[in-house]
């Protein structure tokens, strides 16, 4: 990030515990609320279907997950009226708009993973 950028937060009163980009950050760069997102990129999913596409997540931190994503406007929670009620998570235009995004850092972090492996063992090395 500029420095241009982090003084233009700072004149409209932003500091580090209201940055937009560090509340955003928060919830969707967790492991499991990234991969709850290219999973619902494919299309609404219910929630045992997400449990069982993430089986090393657990109930709580999926449900957890879903939670903090609704609120924060990046996904839906639809409710529907049958014996017994079932729920559907799907990505609010919010959540489209930052799918191409999440992609982009994925492919760069494919990318440069051989270097950062490299970097980091000769950073251990020392």
């Amino acid at each position: 990030m500029s420095d241009s950028r982090l003084e233009q937060w700072r004149a409209q009163g932003f500091d580090p515990s209201n940055c937009p980009v560090r509340q955003i950050l928060d919830h969707v760069s967790a492991k499991w609320p990234v991969l709850i997102l290219l999973e619902l990129g494919d299309g609404p999913r219910r929630f045992n279907a997400l449990l069982r596409a993430l089986p090393d997540i657990s109930k709580r931190m999926l449900t957890q997950s879903l939670r903090d994503l609704e609120r924060d406007g990046i996904i839906l929670r639809e409710v529907f009226d049958t014996k017994p009620p079932s729920v559907s998570y799907s990505l609010t235009d919010i959540g489209q708009g930052f799918l191409p995004r999440l992609q982009a850092l994925i492919e760069w972090a494919e990318g440069n993973m051989p270097a950062i492996i490299t970097a980091r063992a000769l950073h251990d090395q020392e």
